[in-house]
């Protein structure tokens, strides 16, 4: 064999594979749909995950965002440290699951009291978080504001500084069911429903077609006004009334429920109105990340 054939059989061996695309990068996880709401809606929240990673085991917190914009920190604690990542610190690789292991396992090689500022790269043989993760359950603690960042004051002026920005322009968030990822918000003089479906694409739009087209698909007086795709999964967003406070929505919502998972068991085709309920439906369907 020639020299050059030995070099290329090498460059080829030695190549980085990169990440691939994944589109329901949560898939798998204990609490996959509030994985999705928290990277892409909630504006402040924290989870405990426990993890294992080349032999040792603890536990981490999963926040929204954090000061700065961190992907990751290594908080000093007086047991060593603690590490918290953070879910919309946006770009990446097209598989979140990659990249927020990433984070994770960068910011254990941190000294306590430490922020990571970069990512790096995660490529093909990068741990995925179904990798790392062990816990069970994902249960999100959601906030008025971004007061969890601060410990012991453990933020300089530019960490203060955007911590009050941070506060400013919060969305107050509530959860309407402890067993759906549906969260109201306010936004301005507004009120949203956002509800995170976990079965599969097509299902969850076939059954608010059905939904639609048997004029149940209104929440209360609130209306559908259509439905983004996140993270490979369908979230449903109605408009309700802003003088309602969101435990007035709550019978509504559990009722809207019991109909869509009537309709997610049904397995007759969609009829004529169904599908021209499904095409206005996907017509109006953004994608996010």
């Amino acid at each position: 064999m020639g020299k050059a054939s030995r070099r290329e059989r090498k460059d080829r061996k030695d190549k980085v594979v990169p990440a691939p695309f994944v589109a329901r990068p949560f898939e798998g996880l204990a609490g996959e749909t509030d994985w999705v709401a928290m990277r892409e809606f909630i504006p402040a929240a924290t989870a405990s995950v426990d993890f294992t990673y080349a032999g040792r085991s603890g536990q981490a917190t999963v926040a929204t965002v954090l000061p700065l914009a961190w992907p990751a920190l290594h908080r000093a604690t007086d047991n060593g440290g603690h590490v918290l990542i953070a879910m919309q610190s946006g770009g990446g690789s097209g598989d979140a699951s990659r990249d927020l292991a990433a984070a994770l396992i960068a910011a254990l090689e941190l000294e306590p009291g430490q922020p990571l500022t970069a990512v790096p790269r995660p490529t093909f043989d990068t741990p995925r978080l179904q990798d790392l993760i062990t816990s069970t359950t994902f249960e999100p603690t959601l906030y008025d504001g971004f007061d969890f960042w601060v410990e012991d004051g453990d933020l300089d002026d530019d960490g203060k500084a955007s911590l009050e920005r941070a506060n400013e322009a919060v969305a107050l968030t509530r959860r309407l069911a402890p067993d759906q990822s549906a969260y109201w918000c306010r936004v301005g003089d507004r009120s949203f429903v956002r509800w995170v479906l976990g079965c599969d694409e097509d299902t969850a739009t076939n059954a608010l077609a059905r939904l639609i087209a048997a004029d149940e698909a209104g929440l209360g007086e609130g209306r559908l006004l259509g439905a983004f795709r996140a993270s490979g999964l369908l979230v449903p967003v109605w408009e309700v009334d802003t003088q309602l406070e969101p435990e007035a929505v709550v019978d509504d919502f559990s009722s809207v429920t019991e109909r869509f998972e009537d309709h997610v068991a049904a397995d007759e085709p969609l009829d004529v109105e169904q599908r021209r309920a499904r095409d206005r439906l996907v017509s109006r369907q953004l994608t996010i990340r």
